[in-house]
């Protein structure tokens, strides 16, 4: 790849990053878990840090 792609590539890994942080702080903020994948599994961060693996109601 051409370092202009590269460049290209970095920037928009940026700015999701900062999105998914934004985010992120916004559900801890208004007290709703963060819900993401890991190893073909759901997993529920809740505002406290607390993990779960169980649907949180």
């Amino acid at each position: 790849m051409s370092s202009k792609t590269n460049d290209f590539i970095d920037e928009i890994t940026r700015l999701y990053n900062k999105g998914v942080s934004k985010a992120q702080a916004e559900n801890r903020r208004l007290g709703l878990p963060n819900v993401f994948y890991r190893n073909g599994r759901l997993i529920y961060e809740m505002p406290d840090g607390r993990i779960r693996t169980k649907k949180v109601k």
